[in-house]
């Protein structure tokens, strides 16, 4: 190493890397939220370096008694942006010898490695699902390899990466997604939602799921075809389907060749402080689906209702290997079809809404994910 004879490293100190956090919403960003809460009580001082957002979005821990120092890049010249970065993120390695940097995102994985390997200061990638499942450029595949660590969320993540990109499973450490238990909760239906949805005296399942032609895999199409069959057994049975994008269309369309039109509710785009009366509205959440790990499951869960997904796919660790949960064939109809009428019926174990919660709370819930992130954080690396 160019500079081997400065390995002593701060130990009490992190640097980490990520596109975007606070300036726009979506999974990754919200995986990112809950591992920087966890880690604010750990490692004081530590630097976090954003590309993308810019001073004044929206960041609750930028406070008088945060223990992080934020820096943004946000520039119209997107490689001008990088550039900064870059000079910050060496500036504060050759100053301050962190402990390690993390790197929030594949897109910055070559960018930190570059840095950080001549200074021979390890460095983490947190990855989180399909952004790894197909083959690399090869830098990002070479800033991979070279990693300490690798964070995934899923066993099935971390096998196609893998896969894809010739990357060894001892590199990769379970950072499985966290519920809020205290945000997502059980009750009953609530009335205002049954008036809105015209779900009086109906069993209710339900999907929560972007509806892009670009990944169409959520399952709601095989749900749908599913209904008829669903339909002999449960007459009263509505599908809502929570969410929006241009593959809406073609589902809608496919309802009514079907003859069930009359049996799915699109309901578009719910906010996030109103999805847990809409899990609480639902006899059950169905998706049959590829995912990277499907936090959806959980919600659910965390409000005690039984849940199907598939049986190829991430969702194995949310549940726990079938153990809280349905997984089927995800292009199965008769499969969704059957697991739904089991689910229905409400005989099985699987049904048990609180010993869903009380299970799904001790793997995925805060406490746990806290603990999870304190126990890698504190993990000595080479």
């Amino acid at each position: 190493m160019l500079f081997k004879k400065y390995l002593n490293l701060n130990q009490n100190r992190l640097i980490w890397c990520f596109l975007a956090v606070f300036s726009c919403e979506g999974g990754i960003q919200s995986y990112v939220k809950d591992i920087l809460e966890a880690s604010q009580n750990i490692n004081p001082n530590s630097y976090v370096l954003i590309l993308r957002d810019y001073p004044g979005c929206s960041n609750p821990f930028e406070t008088t008694l945060s223990p992080f120092k934020f820096e943004y890049f946000k520039s119209l010249n997107p490689l001008w942006g990088r550039i900064k970065l870059a000079i910050s993120l060496l500036t504060n390695l050759i100053k301050y010898r962190p402990q390690r940097v993390l790197c929030g995102h594949i897109n910055l994985a070559h960018l930190v490695q570059t840095i950080c390997q001549p200074l021979g200061i390890p460095y983490t990638v947190l990855t989180y699902g399909k952004e790894v499942w197909e083959p690399l450029p090869k830098k990002c595949q070479k800033a991979l390899q070279n990693a300490d660590q690798i964070w995934t969320i899923s066993r099935y993540s971390r096998d196609q990466a893998c896969i894809a990109n010739q990357l060894n499973p001892k590199q990769f450490e379970m950072l499985a997604c966290m519920v809020n238990g205290e945000q997502f909760t059980p009750g009953p239906k609530p009335q205002h939602l049954i008036e809105r949805y015209g779900l009086q005296d109906a069993r209710v399942l339900m999907t929560v799921a972007r509806l892009w032609k670009g990944d169409p895999y959520k399952g709601v199409d095989v749900t749908i075809r599913a209904l008829s069959q669903i339909a002999e057994v449960f007459p009263n049975i509505k599908y809502l389907v929570i969410g929006r994008g241009d593959d809406q269309p073609r589902l809608q369309q496919l309802a009514q060749d079907l003859g069930v039109s009359d049996r799915v509710i699109f309901a578009g785009f719910v906010p996030t402080e109103e999805l847990v009366d809409h899990y609480r509205l639902c006899d059950g959440y169905v998706m049959p689906s590829q995912e990277g790990f499907g936090i959806v499951y959980l919600e659910a869960m965390a409000c005690e209702k039984p849940v199907i997904a598939g049986d190829n796919d991430g969702s194995a660790d949310p549940l726990q290997d079938g153990k809280l949960g349905w997984q089927v064939p995800h292009r199965d109809v008769d499969a969704v079809a059957q697991a739904c009428i089991e689910l229905l019926k409400g005989e099985d174990q699987r049904c048990n809404g609180s010993w869903l919660r009380e299970q799904c709370l001790a793997h995925f819930g805060k406490p746990a994910f806290q603990s999870r992130v304190q126990q890698l954080l504190q993990q000595k690396v080479v």
